[in-house]
């Protein structure tokens, strides 16, 4: 079959449409003809690799995907072939204690489609039959594909890990991307108060505005911290949302108004910084880490999206065979959502 691939870690020059082997299937696990796969900012960084990342080469790219299934293992007894799909994009194993508790995205064989194993990039992909969920035939594959790993990741960060609360305001740091665009949609869904997003660019601006974001602040041609500061008449806010890391943490801290807490859901700018530890226990500030989602939270919102409440933002669908082009667009900073 051919899938968009790499053979060895490195630049985008790495990335090729290939033919690899067709998956074969567990007894638990189905087999899906895929019809849309997305790609988000986690491949560039499994593209270039790091330190303890051992995958099987050559490795297909692509954390989300949909499609139909072809095949089922002995075992699969709730879908059948030719039913449209949604996936999980997190892997688990089903049977340790964070598992049994229902927080399998803590499982101690934790891993993510397209980052530790095969992704979705391909004609084909084995999935495991817990991993799907019904696609209502109403929902684009290409919304079902755009929608899973971002959505999963911002529900599971505001609701379940930060516990929004109606009336709370939030900011969210960054405006174009998948899961800044996710959580613009869900704080206004959960209610939240004041929303401001910060932004590189008027386009991405003008974007988070049509989500529902009521303030925005262009960081390029003001200081956000600043205007944060002044557009919450010196309070702060309740809650923040950064996924910039290095660059960003310290005045994310510093605009949250006391007892506010901060929802830290990854590290584009890089992972290591220093913290003024007074600011924190002064001012009573919380300080949350949150990585993907549960079984449970990606099917609750998933069900939003279905139902039309939220809305994956989608720049732009581009055939397979010109994979590199998309990889391209999101390693120069183009895409929105």
């Amino acid at each position: 079959m051919q899938a968009v691939a790499f053979f060895k870690h490195g630049d985008l020059d790495q990335i090729t449409l290939s033919d690899v082997p067709e998956p074969v299937i567990g007894p638990d696990d189905a087999l899906l003809k895929i019809k849309a796969a997305a790609l988000n900012r986690l491949d560039l960084w499994v593209l270039k690799g790091w330190p303890g990342l051992d995958l099987k080469l050559p490795h297909v790219t692509g954390s989300d995907g949909a499609g139909v299934i072809t095949k089922l293992g002995q075992n699969v007894t709730e879908y059948m072939v030719g039913d449209r799909v949604a996936v999980n994009p997190t892997l688990s194993c089903g049977n340790c204690s964070f598992c049994q508790r229902g927080q399998d995205n803590l499982c101690q064989d934790f891993a993510i489609f397209g980052e530790h194993v095969d992704g979705f990039c391909a004609e084909y992909a084995a999935v495991p039959a817990r991993n799907l969920l019904a696609l209502p035939d109403h929902v684009p594959f290409s919304s079902a594909a755009a929608a899973s790993l971002v959505f999963v990741t911002a529900w599971h960060s505001l609701i379940t890990r930060g516990r929004l609360q109606s009336g709370e305001s939030v900011l969210v740091v960054g405006a174009g991307g998948g899961i800044n665009t996710a959580a613009i949609q869900i704080a206004k869904l959960a209610g939240a108060g004041p929303t401001y997003v910060i932004g590189s660019s008027d386009a991405k601006l003008d974007l988070a505005r049509q989500l529902g974001a009521d303030v925005t602040i262009n960081r390029t041609k003001e200081n956000w911290g600043k205007a944060v500061y002044a557009a919450t008449g010196r309070r702060g806010v309740d809650v923040v949302v950064d996924n910039v890391g290095a660059d960003t943490f310290a005045t994310s801290l510093r605009s949250l108004k006391k007892g506010g807490r901060l929802l830290t859901v990854g590290n584009t700018s890089g992972p290591k910084f220093e913290l003024d530890n007074r600011l924190i226990f002064f001012r009573h500030l919380s300080i949350i880490g949150s990585s993907m989602g549960t079984t449970g939270d990606y099917r609750e919102v998933m069900e939003l999206i279905f139902d039309g409440r939220l809305q994956p933002v989608i720049d732009s669908v581009i055939p397979m065979r010109d994979g590199i082009k998309a990889f391209r667009r999101l390693h120069d900073g183009l895409t929105l959502g």
